[in-house]
């Protein structure tokens, strides 16, 4: 049989993709005239690697700690280049030189595509599952937040379980070549939890598809599949073992791992109940976990995209209800357009904030239905389920049935929160079932006739339910969430008027519904329209497969465009104008010492990364954040916040007053390092957070007891008189002091305390020496007399152990794609269609196998 080249099975593939890239273009067009969208969490992130990007400037040398936010933590966790990650870094490079919605969108749908085609659905049935992945409602809200890693790390994901599902066929080194390189842009996108997520559903495919292979007596390939998949996943996951080693390692120290209280104490000392409300003994809580916690009613917003109100913020028009009220009450009329458009609580669900609805797509919805009816493939069992799953964690709370029992139990599940993430996942498998009926119409050329039963049955349990809230929908539910009287009676000031304008707003989200549940099924009814002319040989392939593409385009877009539209664009300068420094700022930056740190009480300190943008911040914004310090702001902050802001050198306070940001000199500040009279010696943590609320740390400092030996020797009270240390130079990772004293004596420094003695390591005239916390979360030592160089140094050993794991594990990952690239190219033309799946479903043979390999066609493979 005549051989193929690679080229010449690719080329297909290849216009399709750049098809889809223009979809992605069209979609995004402003960025292309160099505008951009208003990300607020991606500012945030810009804002916390200031010092990172300013230090490697003026070095060439990321520093690995910065002291930007939450008085300092390790910069991995925040913005970190790998040149020995050279894999991954290119692909950062070649991402870079596209503006970033698009890219992101365009790399969701070549992940997706490249599924379908290991699924025998290349061509427009690949554009399908590609566009019913990325256009997700809950993807492109996810863009417009900002949320860049999240939405890489979904990227990627459709091309593991690509490379998985290969090498458990028998394609060896393409499944390891395909799930190394995704892996290793998996782990680079550094969002863990979608990686999380990704991981439990590949578990349950080995399961799934290992099942299948004992019964099938295909022992042997699956034990070559679990090595290969063994290897690739070895050398995805080395390729960032350097970023992979050190979170594993700090994430221990954060809100996420083991706290050391075991109550809260007052200033008395009493106990109060749990010590932390994010963390548990191992990880968080369940009121904080489950926090965002899917609605089992929202999960009717997959078919229904106004279903529960759409988002918190908005989405209304000058025809609402809501603003026909306001203006009826003489609110001025662009004042109640605003609010109306972007201030309106337009959700009444049980999240506390959303953005917009996790909408799938109605059309998809009504063909996936039909694919888990219809299909032979035993690939369906494992989509359903999945997608079950998904949307059951996505619950949360409102499912502890599961969820709990996940989350006290299941490895890892407690360290995160907003479960809700699995809905984006949701995404792949409503494609891929979907796409699996409308290959099983193909290959086994189904008539209408054939299909009559699964076909009603699926029009009707979308279509008609969708049919069903059109017409009583506004009937069903009361449209109400939990806090709307508050909140309107807290906007209007009135509780009457308030009340007045919730009915208008209870009025808009009645109509949203009705009108979105006939919106769904029309759509549907255009679609199965279409699948019934093609079943009925009324409408030919090549005209039905890019019609039903066109539909679910159409569909999607017109729903994604009321979240995340052209109204999103702004130019650069813009963005740049909104953070600017303000009057306070400027009068901060007058000085020019060498490092202090600055508290904004303007906003939420612990939430926020606008002081980060200028200044060294004792708050922040970063998931990660060290757990003692979370619990030092907590507990110790509320009771004795001048005592905690002077021991964390907090020069200066940015308040709001009626002019805006206004600034306030602590002049009780103690600077970068200081000596203490004495030293309390205390049993435990608990004891430790009781006395900082009470303490004085200019003369005191707080120790436990377990650094008593560090104390041996000292005679307390210290005469400090005359004694003096400063900070003479600084880098983030590398802090340089002088000290003269004319007795032995015990300095604090007013920085973080972070594995002492191992990755922060202290020196005097450059001789290494201990080092200790003292104050719950700051750093001591014991400085001897006379004149001396003090310095502090951050040396992870795991840094270096990683590098050396990244260049191997990166060098093996490009040797696997070249010899994956030269299998591909030498596989004969018999097995063009097990590598890449046929350009349209059509050309398929009746009884074609889903991108099976010839040589495993035994009874009941060519379904799996």
């Amino acid at each position: 049989m005549k051989k193929t080249t690679l080229f010449q099975r690719l080329g297909p593939h290849l216009l399709f993709v750049l098809a889809l890239f223009l979809l992605a273009s069209i979609y995004f067009l402003p960025a292309w005239q160099g505008k951009v969208i208003n990300m607020p969490d991606t500012q945030q992130s810009l804002a916390a690697a200031r010092e990172i990007r300013e230090v490697k400037e003026q070095t060439g040398h990321a520093p690995l700690w910065t002291n930007v936010l939450f008085s300092g933590m390790p910069s991995y966790m925040v913005s970190f280049p790998n040149p020995t990650a050279f894999v991954g870094m290119a692909a950062l490079a070649v991402k870079a030189m596209f503006p970033v919605p698009v890219i992101l969108l365009f790399m969701q749908m070549l992940g997706m595509y490249i599924l379908m085609i290991v699924l025998g659905a290349g061509g427009w049935l690949g554009v399908l599952g590609a566009v019913t992945f990325a256009f997700g409602t809950y993807n492109l809200v996810s863009i417009e937040a900002g949320h860049i890693s999240k939405v890489y790390a979904l990227a990627y994901a459709p091309g593991i379980l690509a490379g998985v599902i290969q090498a458990l066929r028998g394609r060896y080194v393409a499944g390891m070549a395909l799930t190394a390189l995704f892996l290793c842009l998996e782990f680079g996108s550094n969002h863990l939890q979608i990686t999380y997520y990704l991981f439990l559903i590949l578990g349950i495919y080995v399961v799934f598809r290992a099942v299948e292979l004992v019964r099938e007596g295909n022992v042997r390939q699956l034990a070559l599949g679990l090595a290969a998949l063994l290897v690739a996943g070895a050398i995805g996951a080395g390729s960032w073992s350097t970023r992979l080693l050190a979170v594993n390692q700090y994430s221990k120290e954060t809100i996420r791992g083991r706290s050391e209280l075991t109550a809260t104490t007052t200033s008395q000392g009493q106990d109060k109940d749990q010590t932390n409300s994010r963390a548990t003994s191992d990880g968080l809580t369940e009121d904080y976990a489950f926090t965002y916690s899917y609605g089992k009613l929202e999960t009717f917003t997959l078919l229904v995209p106004g279903f529960i109100g759409g988002g918190s913020g908005g989405g209304l028009t000058t025809s609402s209800n809501l603003y026909q009220a306001m203006t009826g009450r003489g609110v001025d009329p662009a004042a109640a357009k605003q609010f109306v458009e972007q201030g309106a609580p337009v959700y009444w669900g049980d999240q506390p904030i959303v953005g917009g609805p996790a909408y799938a797509g109605a059309i998809m919805v009504f063909l996936f239905v039909l694919g888990m009816l219809i299909s032979r493939n035993r690939l369906k069992w494992f989509a359903l389920g999945v997608t079950l799953l998904l949307i059951m964690i996505a619950w949360g709370k409102n499912f502890m049935l599961l969820n709990g029992f996940l989350f006290n139990y299941f490895p890892y599940f407690n360290k995160f929160r907003a479960m809700t993430m699995t809905l984006a996942l949701v995404q792949i498998f409503i494609g891929m079932g979907a796409v699996l009926g409308l290959q099983e119409i193909a290959r086994r050329n189904l008539t209408f006739a054939d299909l009559k039963k699964p076909f009603l049955i699926s029009l009707g349990a979308t279509g008609g339910l969708a049919m069903l809230f059109a017409l009583l929908g506004g009937t069903l539910f009361d449209f109400r969430a939990a806090n709307d009287t508050q909140v309107f009676t807290q906007i209007f000031g009135d509780a009457n008027l308030g009340n007045e304008m919730l009915r208008a707003l209870i009025s808009d989200r009645q109509s949203l519904l009705r009108s979105d549940a006939f919106r769904s099924f029309i759509f549907i009814g255009l679609a199965a329209g279409l699948l019934w002319l093609y079943l009925n040989k009324r409408l030919k392939p090549a005209l039905f497969y890019p019609l039903l593409v066109g539909l679910v385009v159409i569909d999607l877009f017109l729903i994604d465009k009321r979240w995340v539209n052209n109204a999103d664009f702004v130019s650069k300068s813009v963005i740049q104008n909104q953070y600017e420094p303000t009057a306070a700022d400027q009068q901060i930056l007058q000085d020019t010492a060498m490092s202090y740190r600055v508290l904004d009480n303007t906003t939420n300190f612990m939430s926020s990364n606008n002081a980060s943008q200028y200044h060294k911040s004792i708050g922040g914004y970063n998931p990660a954040r060290l757990r003692r310090y979370d619990e030092l702001m907590q507990y110790g902050f509320q009771k004795n916040p001048v005592g905690i802001l002077n021991m964390l050198n907090a020069r200066y306070v940015i308040r709001q007053d009626q002019n805006g940001p206004a600034v306030q000199h602590n002049a009780e500040a103690l600077g970068n390092a200081w000596f203490v009279g004495t030293a309390r010696l205390v049993d435990n943590a608990d004891q430790e957070m009781a006395a900082l609320q009470s303490l004085n740390p200019k003369d005191t400092a707080v120790v436990d007891k377990r650094f008593a030996n560090q104390l041996a020797g000292l005679n307390f009270p210290l005469n400090t008189t005359g004694n003096a240390i400063r900070l003479t130079s600084y880098q983030p990772e590398h802090l340089k002091y002088s000290s003269q004293a004319s007795s032995d004596q015990l300095a604090v420094f007013s920085e973080v305390y972070y594995r002492g003695d191992s990755d922060w390591n202290a020196y005097i005239d450059g001789r290494k020496v201990p080092h200790f916390r003292a104050n719950y979360v700051l750093r001591a030592m014991r400085v001897p007399a006379g004149k001396h160089i003090i310095e502090f140094k951050f040396e992870p050993p795991v840094i270096a152990v990683g590098n050396t794991i990244d260049l191997v594990a990166n060098s093996l990952l490009l040797g696997l794609l070249v010899l994956g690239l030269v299998v591909a190219a030498r596989s004969k033309s018999r097995d063009e269609e097990d590598d890449l799946g046929a350009s349209a479903p059509e050309s398929r043979p009746a009884t074609g196998t889903v991108a099976e390999p010839a040589k495993t066609k035994t009874k009941g493979t060519a379904r799996s």
